[in-house]
């Protein structure tokens, strides 16, 4: 029978397509897999961000030949496409492989040329799809248009588990509709916001994220990164996470909390007892907000179990609070504070953290060195995302 590498030149020829070595490269190695493997089911990788490696990245013409490839393959439930140059047509043709008799639960499109049009496409379809369960779109600006036409789809869709809007220009109107939807909505595990286009004087979209928080039951990870939260906002998202009981992963990082941005978090760490993470990282809580997080995390009943506090302008007080609560709290297993003011009685609290293994050298981003008897603090790569 035809190899799918085969299928591939043929569907160029037919359609006067270019082939493009990527995707060939890519097929032939799935033939290899599918000739060693009798069973068992594959993700296609044929992004174009490979490293150091240099690809040919799809067009909208690369996207219809492997839209033709797959129509009718069975094993391939995933496909990455992320990193191309695929717009609002290419993105038509990769929609077919979602209609009908669909086996694809994975679809990566972050990062190409995508705009509101494409949101559409995807929406209507979905609203009869059962079988896929992430979609990534990140960093296509579907602006608020197409974010809008998202949500309408989840109130139909009951089988979506992950949607990634990050950088994708949503404004106010539909992340404010999308935090409505999720409040009936109750297959999304994972939802990204992140660097929308959020900016208000109110923050009144928090307060729906809030009110959405306080009913639904079956999010578990929530990433507000980039949208301009101040402490009066995350004041008012903490009144939610107060009374949501689901909640894992909360990142909020790279906004404009300060010290009571901290206090405000402090103040859910005291009430909610199923949070996993949270991810301050390049915030401004500073020393203060510091001491508010450590005071929550030494209660007992605490099961906080990783928290970022990197680059939030801490000094010393903050971070040594913060390795004493490392101390006592024994399910706080990850912490990470690189960026900050690390003084030497910091150096010398964390490596006696590290030294005597109650911190593992990989759930920090901090290893400890001497230098004529005096220790210091270096950076080691290490995110929360392996939550």
């Amino acid at each position: 029978s035809e190899s799918f590498s085969e299928f591939y030149t043929s569907a160029c020829s037919e359609h006067q397509i270019q082939i493009n070595p990527h995707i060939l490269e890519v097929l032939e190695n799935y033939d290899v897999y599918v000739k060693l493997r009798a069973e068992g089911s594959v993700t296609l990788n044929l992004s174009g961000s490979k490293g150091m490696k240099r690809v040919q990245r799809l067009d909208d013409r690369d996207a219809l030949a492997v839209s033709k490839c797959l129509k009718n393959n069975r094993r391939v439930t995933g496909l990455d496409v992320s990193y191309n140059n695929i717009t609002d047509e290419g993105l038509r043709h990769l929609a077919d492989l979602l209609r009908g008799d669909s086996t694809l639960n994975f679809l990566d499109l972050r990062f190409n040329e995508c705009q509101a049009d494409s949101a559409a496409v995807l929406a209507k379809i979905l609203q009869g799809n059962r079988t896929l369960f992430s979609l990534r779109l990140s960093g296509n600006k579907i602006g608020d248009r197409g974010g809008t036409q998202l949500a309408t789809m989840l109130q139909v869709n009951d089988s979506l588990m992950e949607l990634e809007l990050s950088a994708c220009d949503l404004g106010i109107h539909s992340v404010m509709m999308l935090a409505h939807v999720l409040r009936s909505n109750r297959s999304l595990r994972c939802v990204d916001f992140s660097q929308s286009l959020l900016i208000s004087h109110q923050e009144e979209w928090l307060v729906h994220v809030s009110n959405m928080l306080v009913v639904n039951s079956t999010l578990l990870e929530l990433r507000l990164g980039m949208a301009g939260i101040t402490d009066t906002g995350v004041q008012r998202l903490a009144e939610g996470l107060q009374l949501n009981h689901s909640l894992r992963y909360l990142d909020l990082r790279c906004n404009s909390l300060s010290c009571d941005g901290g206090f405000y978090l402090a103040e859910v760490l005291r009430r909610n007892p199923t949070l996993d993470v949270i991810d301050l990282s390049f915030n401004r809580i500073q020393d203060e907000g510091a001491v508010h997080l450590s005071r929550a995390l030494s209660l007992p009943g605490c099961g906080l179990r990783a928290l970022s506090v990197r680059s939030n302008s801490i000094r010393t007080e903050g971070l040594l609070s913060l390795a004493r609560a490392v101390k006592v709290n024994a399910s706080l297993t990850d912490i990470n504070i690189w960026g900050n003011y690390l003084e030497e009685p910091v150096s010398q609290a964390f490596h006696q953290l590290i030294s005597s293994q109650r911190l593992l050298p990989d759930r920090t981003d901090v290893t400890a060195y001497e230098v004529d008897g005096r220790v210091f603090l270096a950076e080691v790569s290490n995110s929360l995302d392996k939550h």
